[in-house]
Parts: C-alpha cells; structure tokens; sequence
C-alpha cells in the first residue's frame, strides 16, 4: 500500500491543474482517472475559452498532461470506488488498490443528464447520444436536433451542422443560456433553428430514433418532428456516487466547500463542476484545482 501526500481523484481541467500545482509544491502526488486525461474535454472538438488561440479537447488534455507529469504528478488509470478517513490518512480505495494519502482533492467531475422521457434509454447509441464531435460524422445529410439551451448545447448544434441536413435546437426557456457569442453563431447560421418553449415529451422509434415528440409550452399542443439524432445537453449530474455519505453535498449532489475547496472534511478539497455553485468553464475549473493544491498544501504544511 503506496503512502503519499496528495491523490486526485480525476484528471480533467481541474484534476491536472491541481496535480501540476501540488507537484510543484513539493508535495508527492498520485493522479487517478478511470478513463483518460482531459475529462469531458477530451470530445470537445474545439475549445476557444481557455487559450489565447483555440484548440481541440484531444489536444488539450494531453498537453495539460505532460505539464503535470513533468512538474512530477503520477498518474493512475483506474476506478475509485470510495474514499475513507482513517486518522490522518485520507484512504482512497481503486478497483486494484488503495492509496494511503495525507490530503485528497476531489476532482471527478460530472456526467451528462438524461432527459429522463420515453424512449430515450432504449435509443441510447441509436441515435441519441451525448457527444456530436463523436457521433456526428454518422448524421451526414440528416436532420437532428440537440436539447438544451446553455453554451454545450449551442457548440454541439454548431458542430452537427457541419455533417447534418437541418439542426433543431429545443429548449424548454423563452430564452437561451448560453454566451451571445455562440448565440449569435447559431441565430446567423443557415442550417440551424431555434425552438424555444418547447418540451421532449418521449423520443420516438424502434430501432432507431425516428421522430421527437415535441410540446409547445406556450399552447400546451403537441407534435411530432421527424429526426434521425438526438443530442442531449441538459445539465450535468456530479460524479459524487463513491463518496457515500463523507462529504457535505448540496440538494443537486454535488460537494459544498468553501472558497478555498475545503470540504466538510478536513484534509478532502473539491475542484471543477463537481463542487456546489462551480460555473462550469474551463477556466473557472482550473483556478478551482489551483486553489484545492494551494489549500492541500498549506493544510499539510500545518501538519508537518
């Protein structure tokens, strides 16, 4: 059983910066991911918040990467499954271990919400999906129509327009979420529409989606559209299910801390949009994970 300072848990924007900047510290860091470097970012196919130039999350996250490694994060490909206190050790079980650490920041991030409708389970993978950069390409000369009205939606409606007929974007609001520079970009663009006030009442098909049923809101009539794919983006559910009952969390199920990631637990932080009130930018998620090494290492300087 390894001893070390500090483990992550997630290697996102938020999980990477933390281990850089932990590592930096002097602190002995172990980064574990279930599934690879970036996050959620790794199917973004291109990010033009962060950098002064855009690029791709497959870029991104393996550039973020080798900074950690080289300021001296390990990293670990492997599933966490709890998190326990046992005196000053923070013990951090794997599917293959488990990780005697002094400090631990929870940077695991969020998975994408489902609508929760008819049909939409069933048609998971045929052809309701969750990533346009990965499935998008199967659309070509299709109409589909993405669900939500926050800046993911609005990037992923801009991104099937590259390979679909016709992009409808359905949004419960009288309004969109999303920044007026996407706004603009969708509202200008010939191939996509905006229905707004309108609700998924059941994704429509057999072996294949087929249609949307579809709810004005305004009329309280509905509808059915014909598409081929559809493209949920309604919100995020954190990943906080391996914590069980240790941490503090808010009524959404993600992690309160304060403002320097203290959790409710001394010697736990939590970075990115796992966290409560986390406004779910690139940006904001790396300034998270510097703040939660910052703090982990005071808290262990404390300790010495």
């Amino acid at each position: 059983m390894r001893e070390i300072d500090l483990v992550v848990i997630g290697a996102g924007v938020a999980g990477l910066t933390a281990a850089t900047h932990a590592a930096r510290y002097g602190l002995t860091v172990v980064a574990v991911e279930r599934m690879g470097v970036g996050g959620q970012i790794a199917a973004a196919e291109r990010i033009e918040n962060f950098l002064p130039h855009a690029l791709s999350g497959a870029e991104l996250g393996p550039l973020l990467h080798e900074q950690a490694e080289a300021a001296g994060a390990e990293f670990i490909l492997d599933d966490v499954t709890g998190i326990a206190v046992d005196g000053d050790w923070r013990m951090v079980a794997t599917a293959t271990e488990t990780i005697k650490a002094r400090a631990a920041i929870v940077a695991a991030g969020s998975t994408p919400r489902p609508l929760g409708v008819p049909g939409e389970a069933a048609l998971i993978g045929r052809g309701v999906s969750h990533c346009a950069s990965c499935d998008g390409h199967f659309f070509a000369g299709q109409d589909v129509c993405v669900i939500g009205g926050g800046d993911s939606a609005l990037d992923e409606a801009l991104v099937l327009a590259e390979h679909a007929a016709h992009v409808t974007i359905i949004h419960r609001g009288t309004t969109l979420d999303a920044q007026r520079v996407l706004i603009d970009r969708v509202t200008a663009h010939g191939k996509i529409e905006i229905a707004l006030s309108t609700a998924v009442e059941a994704i429509l098909g057999d072996d294949r989606v087929a249609a949307v049923n579809l709810r004005n809101l305004a009329t309280a009539t509905t509808y059915d559209r014909p598409v081929k794919g559809v493209f949920v983006y309604v919100g995020l559910a954190a990943n906080t299910a391996f914590l069980g009952p240790l941490v503090a969390l808010d009524a959404n199920g993600q992690i309160e801390t304060d403002r320097m990631m203290r959790t409710s637990v001394p010697g736990i932080f939590a970075a990115g949009d796992i966290r409560a009130h986390s406004v779910a930018q690139l940006t904001a998620a790396a300034g998270d994970g510097a703040t939660a090494a910052i703090a982990a290492w005071r808290y262990l300087k404390a300790r010495a």
